[in-house]
């Protein structure tokens, strides 16, 4: 008997019902601008009453003529007594609404060149601070740390986020709408200095860095203060658990900024590169030596705009993918790593692109392994790399993004070369989101893919989506709208080749819930895209409770949720469904967690699926399964940290056991090592098998400026040992020296020995003109 999976006719009239519901509460009247906040009130269950969400302000102080800040985390200048500063911090976590117990302040000044920020973070023990990452643009989850974010054009959609710890670390990234570019790469200067009183921190960011209207003297503006060994996180603005420092819309204002350059907008940044290499285990075993160079060009047409032009683009800087093992029918998703194609990526993001980064378990921390819905439209790695990363000459390419008007735009245009068996290509991508409302927009996007052969004929892409947002739903909650719709022409399609699909996402602090709905076509083809599978349609309700214990000493949060997941071919009979029960987790006071789940399995096999290199499951097959997982992990703020999860139950026709554990230690600043360890023992009616992957990462930070990595590997799949080595020397803010070196060896059963399959040395330098 086939199982049949119908639709509900009327989901598309409740969703919209609702979001417009939440976009008329956005648009009641906010309080009057300029009065300062109010620390929010807990109610009877412990949780945040509503907060007074006037914008607090605060003004920036412009130096005197001759004044001028010495670098040195100090605080020392004269100027610094005058700026007044922006303080009065309140607590996110744990105790939501209440002043911060460690007070901050901040202090902002600027010239005609550059904007400077003086912040002291007093500490009533400052000889517990917390620091251990130092290289530049790592994120610091454990230890103290201070962030702040600027929106240049006070749109409360966009902007800047910047983080330093005790140690001096520096780390940024591009906030777009609903995704965030963290190889945004600025250049900025800081200093960071530990005394009796605390820490403190200096900050120069040029101008030139940040794209703004000159027209404009008001910007968006917050902060953000963690003390580590409290587990207290604390802000100047937007302290309610669903909102936080990356939202602008909850942000307060920067005023007083006039009269400063942004220069030409003109970056000039040439490369050198040396190369030795070789490749024994794939027919090229002499050494060959080469010697190239590029040139990258950023150039702002208007405030708003940001252009880059770049010939003779190579990345060999670029750290190694992470290793996965599959167990999927399906091809596994790597994510972009290369520098050009993540500058201004934000720009380029699509609707489903957006649904997709949202799935997974958000009750338990960890996504399963059993989501197929995979749509991206524009995936860069399309470009430049084959299906095994191996990479391919690009002659040159060009990128714009930013703003015109109303509209943010994204436009790429990427040439290859002829090399390595590889055709030249075109490849070309462009992007237009008009925003509306307060928080919402409608976009369109188109991509092109053109072999430069006679006769070959160009692949197209194009598509539009929406989202309908707004934070205000109900008062302060947060509810999202979002729909997509895509298309594909290439030669000798036939028809069936679209996609489509929306979802509805509450994503808040005590409930969060989400409904998607997706259907792909058995023809759609994106030829600068990424789909894990065809002929599907997929339903998929989430919801989960996650309540906070009133006077609990131990328990911060709980969290309970379901998940049902079910896809269909097109003709609705089902090919899966999963119901996933988040039974039980926790959130420590002191960062630890700990979740339990179940999920229940029915799969029916469309194709004949090869698990491994000598077991073959039939098509036509139909599995019910029920799996059990436990994971947990230790707080990152400790010097020896563990992640553990053990998942065990019914695999097909038979049981798999999958445990795995990372081990993460450091043991003093700017020293870390991180051990990480997966393990596959799977028992089927046709056979058995073991997959295993290992990987472990040695850093050496020097300073904020100078680091040294080191990343060994190794699969059982591939059967491939890998080792990268990479030392990075920031000379100055802008100025790079790489040193990288890999070698990967084959596990060869027959000479049970490894044997090199190839070898690579490069040396890199980048400098910066600045115009």
């Amino acid at each position: 008997m086939k199982t049949r999976c119908l639709g509900v006719a009327h989901l598309p009239l409740t969703l919209a019902l609702l979001c417009v519901s939440g976009t008329a509460s956005a648009r009641q009247p906010a309080p009057a601008a300029g009065q300062a906040s109010a620390p929010a009130q807990q109610n009877a269950q412990g949780n945040q009453g509503s907060p007074d969400n006037a914008r607090r302000r605060m003004a920036a102080l412009r130096l005197a003529d001759g004044e001028a800040m010495t670098l040195d985390g100090r605080l020392d200048e004269p100027f610094w007594s005058r700026a007044v500063p922006a303080k009065d911090f309140i607590q996110r976590d744990p105790q939501n609404g209440r002043p911060a117990t460690e007070p901050t302040e901040v202090r902002i000044a600027y010239d005609r060149e550059s904007l400077y920020l003086g912040v002291t973070c007093f500490d009533s023990e400052p000889d517990k601070w917390l620091g251990y990452q130092r290289r530049r643009d790592e994120n610091a989850n454990s230890d103290d740390e201070f962030s702040w974010t600027i929106d240049t054009f006070l749109d409360g959609r966009t902007g800047y986020f910047f983080q330093m710890n005790p140690s001096g670390l520096m780390y940024d990234s591009f906030m777009g709408v609903n995704s965030d570019n963290r190889e945004w790469d600025g250049i900025w200067n800081a200093r960071a200095r530990r005394s009796e009183i605390g820490w403190t921190l200096e900050i120069e960011i040029p101008f030139r860095t940040l794209n703004f209207n000159p027209n404009s003297d008001s910007w968006g503006i917050n902060f953000q203060r963690t003390v580590r060994r409290k587990n207290e996180e604390s802000l100047w603005m937007g302290w309610a658990r669903n909102q936080g420092v990356r939202r602008m819309s909850n942000a307060g204002q920067l005023t007083g900024i006039r009269d400063v350059s942004q220069g030409h907008g003109l970056d000039i940044k040439p490369y050198g590169l040396a190369t030795s290499q070789a490749s024994p285990g794939r027919g090229r075993p002499a050494m060959q030596g080469d010697a190239t160079a590029g040139l990258d060009i950023f150039y702002n047409p208007s405030p708003l705009l940001r252009s880059v032009f770049t010939v003779n683009t190579d990345f060999a800087q670029t750290e190694v993918d992470q290793r996965q093992v599959n167990l999927t029918r399906y091809s596994l998703f790597f994510p972009e790593r290369r520098d050009f194609f993540l500058d201004g990526a934000t720009f380029l993001d699509f609707g489903s692109d957006v649904q997709r980064r949202g799935q997974g378990g958000f009750f338990f921390g960890q996504g399963s392994d059993t989501s197929d819905d995979q749509v991206i439209p524009f995936f860069s790695r399309r470009i430049g790399l084959s299906a095994d990363a191996t990479p391919q000459k690009i002659d040159f390419g060009t990128k714009v993004t930013g703003q015109v008007g109303a509209q943010d735009v994204g436009l790429l245009h990427v040439r290859t070369g002829d090399d390595n068996g590889y055709t030249s290509e075109d490849f070309t991508v462009a992007r237009v989101k008009r925003r509306v409302l307060a928080q919402s927009y409608i976009g369109g996007l188109y991509t092109r893919r053109d072999p430069r052969v006679a006769g070959a004929g160009a692949q197209h892409t194009s598509g539009v989506d929406f989202s309908l947002a707004t934070t205000k739903f109900r008062g302060s909650q947060n509810l999202e709208l979002l729909g997509w719709f895509l298309h594909t022409a290439q030669p000798g399609a036939s028809g069936g080749n679209s996609a489509f699909g929306a979802v509805l996402d509450y994503p808040n602090d005590r409930w969060v819930a989400k409904l998607e709905t997706t259907e792909v076509q058995e023809q759609f083809n994106p030829s600068v895209g990424f789909v894990r599978r065809l002929n599907y349609r997929r339903y998929a309700p989430q919801i989960g409770f996650q309540p906070r214990p009133r006077n609990n000493s131990f328990v911060r949060q709980y969290r309970f949720g379901i998940t049902v997941d079910t896809m269909t071919d097109l003709h609705n009979e089902l090919l899966s469904r999963d119901i996933n029960l988040s039974l039980f987790g926790l959130n420590t006071q002191q960062q630890e967690n700990l979740f339990v789940s179940a999920i229940r399995r029915r799969e029916r096999l469309d194709a004949p699926f090869a698990i491994s290199k000598t077991i073959t499951l039939p098509m036509g097959a139909i599995y019910e399964t029920t799996r059990f997982r436990v994971q947990g992990q230790t707080a990152n703020r400790r010097p020896v940290a563990l992640f553990a999860r053990v998942e065990t139950g019914d695999f097909y026709s038979g049981t798999r056991v999958e445990r795995q554990a990372n081990l993460s230690i450091r043991l003093r600043p700017g020293f870390f090592i991180f051990l990480n360890g997966q393990w596959n023992n799977i028992q089927l009616a046709e056979g058995r098998f073991t997959t295993r992957l290992f990987r472990l990462v040695g850093e050496t930070q020097f300073s904020p400026f100078i680091s040294l990595v080191n990343n060994i590997q190794y699969d059982s799949q591939s059967a491939v040992l890998g080792w990268q080595s990479r030392f990075r020397w920031i000379l100055t803010p802008g100025n790079d020296l790489y040193v990288v070196y890999t070698h990967n060896w084959l596990d060869d059963p027959l000479l049970n020995r490894l044997t090199t399959l190839d070898t690579r040395a490069a040396s890199k330098i980048l400098y910066t003109y600045r115009f």
